[in-house]
């Protein structure tokens, strides 16, 4: 990776963005990267559209400001789709990853994307299966370690276990290092 890679995330409040784009850049920075996490809301309550940022590079980092031309977004709740322009200034290039039980293709159809790379997997259902909630941000973290591959699953997989391990209880933790490898293992994309 020699470039700048910006990530937007879009989710619903209490879904876990903020927290997984603050993760994935702590992660990076631990690999010897430089790196920025950060949310984008207001007052909104629990269930409002918020957004997250994260960066990612080999040189420092000069911007500091909402990524407005994201290389990829993440879609942590697929009713997003309908609400919010969330392709809104990704290239033709860019990679989009969705929470959803539906196929990559039916997302494209449904968003009207054409030269992007979409990418599915069911993170509320995993995050239910592993960790026993319905919160999509660790499953979501492992598609976009497989999609991307700006770090190793292990980077974040150690991450999450530095900075949660005080916090959860050991089976909550490793629920959630669960959720991030079968994410990991089961999205897919077209």
């Amino acid at each position: 990776m020699s470039q700048l890679m910006e990530i937007r995330w879009h989710a619903r409040g209490g879904q876990g963005a903020k927290t997984a784009s603050l993760l994935l850049a702590e992660a990076a920075a631990m690999e010897g990267k430089f790196s920025q996490g950060f949310p984008d809301y207001g007052p909104e309550r629990m269930g409002a559209p918020m957004r997250g940022f994260t960066r990612i590079s080999e040189k420092p980092i000069q911007v500091h400001c909402a990524i407005y031309e994201p290389s990829i977004v993440v879609v942590l709740d697929d009713t997003l789709l309908e609400a919010v322009d969330v392709a809104n200034g990704m290239p033709e290039d860019g990679v989009l990853i969705v929470n959803t039980k539906r196929s990559a293709v039916d997302v494209r159809k449904m968003s009207g994307l054409e030269g992007r790379s979409v990418f599915t997997v069911d993170a509320t259902g995993i995050a239910i299966d592993e960790i026993g909630r319905p919160i999509p941000n660790a499953p979501m973290l492992g598609a976009l370690i497989k999609v991307s591959e700006l770090l190793s699953l292990e980077a974040v997989t150690r991450q999450i276990k530095k900075k949660f391990s005080h916090g959860f209880r050991p089976e909550v933790l490793e629920g959630n290092v669960r959720a991030i490898n079968r994410a990991y293992e089961e999205v897919c994309g077209e």
